[in-house]
């Protein structure tokens, strides 16, 4: 189980808290910092207000070394898929090679309408997402020299030089997830490298995964890597049963009845419920933590939780 340090700063956090935590999650051996692309929360706006995810990515990229990053995840309805597709290029060649695309349609109404941003309904959103998607793994494996063209619905692109190319060879690993039973699946199989099941029940993330292996059997993956299956659970840990109902409190969270996405306990019974996820096919655990300024969770996840998922 490879684990992701997966953060809301749109909850309330500056730059220097983002950098703070990426830079402590890499020393203590985690795999990647990702972060939600979101300009407000559901509920309270928190201070000092959102912070642009690939303009924040792009800096934590010089100012770490080893530990990989992304959006859980961008949504398609922020940008367009052209400057969407050089932006990550960019960042990827900024990290030396450590970038991730996690791209969606996009859910929170309020927060484009806060900031002007156009919000279709959700099948055009949908559309749009496929569209991006095609456009952007497109660009990015159109070989230097030639030009790439897209006709669409949305978006057309004439004669682009599809440039700058990202310093992966294949790109960036492009991650989809979602809970949708039809074209979530769908999306998967043809364009992502890895498929997340966000905040759900052990039974709905296995139910799921299942669809999309369904809909890869039909699509075909014609010789790429087998998907990775991944899952993001909001995390809360203590030494013990009063430490944990310490931290979910100061969350505003109820210990006693954590819901569907939320995992609460000590380090030996957390380990039980995420090999839970482990049997049912995941390989990777985007653990959400809620206070980027509680850097002792982090490490008490590193030196407790982490040894008991290898």
């Amino acid at each position: 189980m490879r684990l992701c340090v997966f953060t809301e700063p749109q909850l309330g956090a500056t730059y220097e808290d983002q950098l703070a935590i990426a830079r402590r999650a890499e020393e203590l051996g985690f795999e990647a910092f990702f972060r939600s692309d979101h300009f407000l929360s559901p509920g309270v706006a928190g201070l000092p207000g959102p912070t642009d995810s690939w303009v924040t990515l792009g800096a934590l990229a010089r100012e770490t070394s080893t530990i990989r990053l992304g959006t859980l995840v961008s949504s398609a309805t922020f940008r367009l898929p052209g400057p969407l597709a050089i932006a990550v290029a960019q960042v990827d060649a900024m990290s030396s090679g450590r970038v991730e695309l996690g791209l969606g349609t996009g859910w929170l109404e309020r927060e484009h309408s806060a900031y002007g941003i156009p919000f279709p309904p959700v099948g055009e959103r949908f559309d749009r997402l496929a569209e991006q998607l095609e456009i952007v793994k497109g660009l990015w494996a159109t070989p230097s020299g030639a030009t790439y063209s897209f006709e669409g619905r949305y978006y057309d692109l004439v004669e682009s030089p599809a440039l700058p190319k990202p310093v992966q060879p294949a790109g960036p690993p492009v991650i989809i997830g979602g809970k949708g039973p039809k074209r979530t699946p769908k999306l998967a199989a043809r364009y992502a490298d890895e498929f997340n099941v966000p905040f759900s029940s052990l039974r709905d993330t296995d139910a799921q995964y299942r669809r999309v292996v369904d809909a890869i059997e039909q699509e075909g993956r014609d010789g790429r890597a087998p998907i990775v299956f991944s899952f993001a659970q909001t995390i809360v840990c203590g030494r013990d049963d009063a430490e944990v109902r310490r931290r979910a409190e100061a969350l505003g969270l109820d210990s006693k009845k954590p819901q569907d996405g939320q995992l609460y306990g000590t380090p030996e019974r957390l380990a039980e419920d995420l090999h839970g996820f482990v049997a049912a096919g995941a390989s990777r655990a985007f653990l959400q933590l809620l206070d980027l300024r509680d850097l002792d969770h982090l490490e008490l996840i590193a030196a407790e939780l982490a040894p008991r998922l290898n």
